[in-house]
């Protein structure tokens, strides 16, 4: 049997209401099945985990995304998590059976469908890129939603799919195909968003850190507490374990502890190799957040 995944990433965090809207789409649905969702109220995001057939997950995506474009107003979002649009992203990830190149079919599908239904601008982004400055998601989200009007008059930022022109309720999507990727977040026990600041950029790959490591720092306000956030784009490279333990010790060497980390959606079984949840103080942490669990109830 054929698995693709699908991990939409919405710009709501603080509506209940409009995230189980969301779901429910998804749940009308046949031949999906939904791993996780979470909403983060700092980060101003939400996101939704689902596998199935192509076909289904295609579905599943339209239906979800649409709900979303008309609950969804940008006009008065703000949140730490840098986002271009309602429907900020939405990655596919071929997990079984498949390759690439039908994940890169699925994307371009959806994302012509979607722009076409909607009048939201489409970039695509990851294997799906068509133009190769456009591979790295950081890069099509520098300057966020605020400065889309303005790059959007440039004609080297004319969009993939969609109107060529600013969506001011909506925003801009970027949907792409790509390999697994880890959502992971480490919560320091401090409020000094500097030190996690600090932290993010002697890790991530951009800064000289670790290859395939993404991260930043912010202040969860919620909380009062500072958070590296970090997406680990090839875990069998660059390890959570590795990530975990350089938190750590540059923590450490701030006088700082860890309260806790946290996965956003779901992980591969071996991403877990070498050390147990327990000694990445993982919160909320189940086997239903280890995706190999679930593929035998597409079978069902």
């Amino acid at each position: 049997m054929k698995i693709l995944e699908c991990v939409p990433n919405f710009s709501e965090g603080r509506n209940t209401e409009t995230i189980e809207h969301i779901v429910e789409a998804l749940h009308q649905i046949h031949g999906i099945k939904i791993l996780n969702y979470s909403m983060d109220s700092d980060h101003h995001r939400s996101v939704v985990t689902f596998i199935g057939t192509p076909e289904a997950v295609e579905q599943g995506a339209a239906a979800a995304c649409d709900t979303a474009i008309r609950l969804i107003d940008m006009r008065n979002h703000a949140g730490v998590h840098p986002r271009n649009g309602a429907v900020d992203v939405v990655p596919f990830i071929p997990i079984q059976n498949l390759d690439m190149t039908e994940a890169v079919a699925a994307a371009h599908r959806f994302g012509r469908s979607f722009a076409a239904r909607n009048g939201v601008p489409v970039y695509f982004y990851g294997a799906a890129a068509l133009d190769p400055s456009r591979k790295r998601l950081p890069f099509l989200r520098n300057g966020g939603y605020e400065m889309l009007r303005k790059k959007m008059n440039d004609p080297e930022w004319l969009p993939d799919a969609g109107p060529a022109a600013f969506n001011l309720r909506s925003g801009a999507t970027a949907v792409g195909a790509r390999d697994f990727l880890i959502a992971f977040n480490i919560n320091l026990a401090t409020s000094d968003v500097a030190i996690a600041k600090k932290i993010a950029a002697e890790i991530r790959q951009s800064s000289g850190g670790f290859k395939h490591v993404q991260a930043m720092g912010v202040l969860l306000k919620s909380r009062n507490l500072a958070q590296v956030s970090m997406n680990l784009t090839s875990y069998r490279e660059t390890s959570v374990c590795t990530v975990f333990n350089a938190v750590k010790e540059k923590a450490a060497a701030c006088d700082v502890d860890i309260i806790e980390s946290e996965l956003i959606g779901c992980l591969p079984r071996n991403a877990l190799d070498g050390i147990t949840p327990d000694e990445l103080k993982l919160c909320d942490f189940c086997d239903e957040r280890i995706i190999e669990t679930h593929y035998s109830e597409l079978w069902c």
